[in-house]
């Protein structure tokens, strides 16, 4: 019994650390995609659109930043990448697959400061 029970436990924490290791995986693979097709328009700093609208629009009530917003959702972030908004273009499945587009918003809501930020 002790032995099942030993054994229950350790596949409990390998399968743990496999989905920790997944989940840092994707997310390492969030920031990179971020910093290809989205750092240009939506990075800190000056000289970025996206930001700078976003900035215009929140007033100082939320960051306009994407890196530094809390309440962004995968699913919220794919509304946009897939069908635009004013001046941002939509991207095509073709330039951001739908694992990218998955790794993209898992960072973006991921907690700051978890691995891949």
């Amino acid at each position: 019994m002790k032995k099942l029970l030993l054994c229950s436990i350790s596949a409990m924490l390998t399968l743990t650390s496999l989905t920790t290791s997944a989940q840092d995986q994707q997310l390492t693979q969030g920031k990179a995609l971020f910093g290809k097709w989205c750092v240009a328009c939506h990075g800190a700093g000056p000289g970025h659109p996206g930001t700078q609208a976003l900035d215009q629009r929140y007033q100082g009530s939320m960051p306009g930043v994407l890196e530094q917003r809390t309440n962004l959702s995968p699913e919220f972030v794919a509304v946009f990448v897939r069908n635009g908004i004013s001046v941002m273009p939509f991207f095509r499945k073709t330039e951001i697959n739908d694992n990218e587009l998955a790794a993209i918003g898992a960072y973006l809501s991921s907690p700051k400061g978890t691995a891949g930020n």
